[in-house]
């Protein structure tokens, strides 16, 4: 009995004003001329406000073994925003059952790897908050995870651990939303990218 091979990963990319331009497969998109994409961060909270924060799988292409926020990820043509933070909330971490909320639905950042490697996205940021701390993590995704107080990760952004040079700059938007993650105001999902799908 033959299997069929797993879905090739696609990401939508971007025109820079937001619209849809096409798909390629996530494999080929990152590289020293990575062209504008879509996608989104999350930072995951239990109900005392405290941060689950990352460590990036020491195999990924891009910031191996890096402490970052909580999961990112990537959707699919014609995959919702929403439904897409949910389904790499339960492969990353095996959070099933999470309140998602939109926060700030502009963001976009560019970063370069030493080695070149560039990042280039349209990339949302959603709260997700949790009561069950139960994780399994994939190990092709996330190394380690942990639980910080909001403050605790704030005092850090700028620690000798290395942070995703994304969170970093999602940082000091989160920063202006106040000091109490799970009160932050929520974003209108009208003004996310015009290539996501409602």
């Amino acid at each position: 009995m033959t299997t069929s091979p797993p879905p090739i990963e696609q990401v939508v990319l971007c025109a820079s004003d937001g619209t849809a331009i096409g798909a390629a497969a996530k494999a080929t998109v990152h590289h020293a001329d990575t062209p504008l994409h879509l996608a989104f961060s999350c930072y995951l909270f239990d109900d005392a406000g405290q941060l689950l924060v990352t460590r990036r799988a020491r195999t990924k292409p891009t910031w191996p073994g890096v402490r970052t926020n909580s999961c990112c990820g990537h959707p699919a043509p014609g995959e919702s925003m929403q439904a897409a933070v949910r389904r790499r909330l339960s492969v990353e971490l095996g959070i099933t059952s999470a309140t998602i909320d939109l926060i700030a639905p502009r963001f976009r950042y560019r970063a370069v790897m030493a080695d070149g490697t560039v990042e280039n996205e349209l990339c949302p940021l959603y709260r997700a908050i949790v009561r069950d701390h139960h994780l399994t993590l994939d190990p092709a995704e996330v190394d380690a995870a942990w639980w910080l107080p909001w403050s605790g990760f704030l005092d850090e952004v700028a620690g000798p651990d290395l942070l995703s040079p994304w969170s970093v700059q999602q940082v000091a938007e989160l920063r202006r939303l106040g000091t109490s993650p799970t009160c932050w105001p929520t974003g209108d999902a009208a003004l996310l990218p015009a290539a996501s799908v409602p």
